[in-house]
């Protein structure tokens, strides 16, 4: 309609121009302003968009958003699941330290029987041997659970320390009491007494390992058996759920012979169980 009314600006001119109104210079600056806003309105209609135009601009923008949700969601689960196979590397990590700490806790155990055996081998072998009487033959060794009376204490103590290396407690048990019985006060009778409670706890007898560990400490004080009676001790209330005198035992372990594998293990357990080694 507008474009309507320009074209018939020119006849409105003439007009115009005819019943001397206006001048034709008037006029022909008039024509020449119309035709430069005729041609304003072309140039705009090409470059205005059509419904059409918009209408397909508006599929592409809705079709890229929702790609765009699309892809925000995939990487959600991606993240997700990354998430959980760090989670999963993590529990692995952690159950791999444990079985180290617990392989480490083995070998330490292991290095400190091995100590004790070698230390014992040679104080058997270097306590002179009783000669009997009218013979070079040695003397037979008593059979197992047979009174001991007249028996050999080396030769016994030995049968009831083979016995607890080979994991026959009960045995090594009866053993250590009868040498314990017959030869209270020898070089041995610390180790004999420690054996025994060694012997209780690997039967899981905590209580009564602690008992052992016990007489360990009372009567012999300056014996080299006292850090391991100590650190195991310690083991024991642990397993027998009394925290607060297991940590207690430990921290002597640590504090009366901090430079002992026992020190080492002391405080190897407590930090298994949160507590701070000092």
């Amino acid at each position: 309609m507008k474009l309507y009314r320009l074209m018939l600006a020119p006849c409105l001119a003439a007009a115009l121009a005819a019943a001397g109104c206006v001048s034709a210079q008037d006029i022909e600056g008039l024509q020449s302003q119309l035709s430069d806003i005729q041609r304003q309105m072309l140039q705009m209609q090409k470059l205005a968009p059509s419904k059409q135009e918009v209408a397909n601009l508006e599929t592409n923008v809705g079709q890229q958003m929702q790609s765009l949700l699309k892809t925000e969601a995939d990487m959600q689960v991606k993240l997700q699941d990354l998430s959980s196979q760090i989670e999963a590397l993590q529990a692995k990590l952690e159950d791999t330290n444990y079985r180290l700490s617990q392989l480490s806790q083995q070998i330490a155990a292991s290095n400190q029987e091995l100590k004790s055996f070698r230390s014992e081998s040679a104080a058997r072998q270097a306590a002179p041997a009783p000669a009997a009487e009218g013979t070079d033959a040695p003397p037979a060794p008593p059979p197992p659970g047979g009174g001991g009376g007249g028996a050999d204490p080396k030769s016994l103590y030995d049968a009831a320390y083979n016995d607890y290396l080979k994991g026959n407690y009960d045995l090594s048990l009866r053993s250590f009491q009868e040498y314990l019985a017959n030869f209270p006060n020898t070089d041995l009778s610390d180790n004999a007494t420690y054996w025994m409670g060694e012997s209780y706890y690997r039967q899981r007898r905590f209580r009564q390992a602690i008992e052992q560990f016990d007489a360990v400490l009372s009567r012999y004080p300056r014996s080299e058996k006292v850090p391991g009676a100590l650190l195991k001790k310690g083991y024991s209330h642990l397993e027998l759920g009394e925290r607060s005198q297991g940590v207690v035992q430990l921290q002597h372990v640590i504090r009366q012979h901090p430079r002992s594998d026992e020190s080492n293990l002391a405080r190897q357990r407590l930090r298994e169980i949160g507590v701070d080694a000092g």
